[in-house]
């Protein structure tokens, strides 16, 4: 909260490890306290009960966000459902309910999903059928990229520097420059792709390792930004000229594509560092939501 009050961004994003994170620091107890009450309250099985208490520290946290910045707060649905179209739907559906008894309503919330297949279509009927805002979140390929784009969903997370650590854990190079930085290079493909073909779902690059890779994404419609990288940036005086532009994307050459399921499962299958990454990244997500359940237990 304290980073939000300083760097005053428009939006928000959180995810279980960053809830996990606060979740275990002091000065926010309270919140814990009031979400055990809760889960406590609602009563049923001691899982029911943490399941409960668990999604309610989520919309704490969110509701608690939303008082200090104008635009959305992110809130994710478990990971462990990431293969559950209609797990997702059901979890998307209560989390928004509980933000409504907290008093906000669902235009200022962005639900994240992981871009599997099965999230992609979750996120579809969410916003088709429900009117509920989706950030798709752990997208690492092209395909997932393209899909979402189709699926209609509000926003994407391309994840630009869980990208780059793969590159370098499993290639001879150790060092890029920013614009030859493939986190950097596939969200720029993505971006070209959704302003050549008019799709509306915003890109907003996510996961940076630098402030190389945010300045040569300049003009993407959103970035995510940690606090540490913020405080970096806003030692900087120099002016940046987009590197991105609607313009620039409708002139390049990229073909459009249509996937369904078998097409999207081959495509992101032909892209291993993208079935490694999101794989991975339903883990840590998964393990984390553990070891909060097990703090709230």
């Amino acid at each position: 909260f304290l980073a939000i009050d300083e760097y005053k961004p428009l939006d928000a994003t959180t995810n279980p490890s960053l809830i996990l994170a606060a979740a275990q620091m002091p000065a926010y107890q309270k919140l814990v306290d009031d979400a055990v009450a809760y889960g406590k309250k609602l009563g049923g099985s001691e899982e029911e009960q943490i399941k409960n208490a668990s999604d309610k520290l989520f919309v704490l946290f969110g509701a608690e966000i939303l008082k200090r910045i104008p635009g959305r707060v992110s809130t994710e649905v478990d990971a462990r459902l990431s293969f559950d179209k209609e797990g997702m739907i059901q979890r998307a559906r209560r989390l928004i309910d509980l933000y409504k008894e907290a008093g906000v309503g669902k235009d200022r919330i962005l639900i994240k999903l992981s871009s599997t297949w099965e999230g992609i279509q979750a996120g579809r009927v969410l916003e088709a059928e429900y009117g509920i805002h989706c950030n798709m979140t752990l997208l690492f390929s092209f395909a997932q990229a393209v899909a979402c784009a189709e699926a209609g969903v509000t926003l994407i997370s391309p994840f630009v520097g869980r990208i780059l650590d793969w590159y370098v854990a499993n290639g001879d190079k150790k060092t890029y420059e920013p614009s030859e930085d493939p986190g950097v290079k596939s969200v720029t493909k993505i971006y070209n792709y959704y302003k050549k073909f008019g799709y509306k779902t915003i890109v907003m690059g996510a996961s940076f390792r630098n402030t190389g890779q945010i300045k040569a994404l300049t003009g993407c419609d959103y970035l995510t930004i940690s606090p540490k990288l913020l405080a970096e940036l806003s030692k900087e005086h120099v002016k940046l000229t987009p590197t991105l532009s609607v313009k620039e994307a409708q002139a390049c050459d990229l073909e459009k594509i249509h996937l369904d399921e078998k097409a999207f499962r081959w495509h992101h299958n032909e892209d291993q560092m993208a079935v490694e990454k999101l794989s991975d990244g339903i883990r840590r997500f998964a393990a984390d939501a553990v070891k909060l359940e097990r703090m709230l237990k």
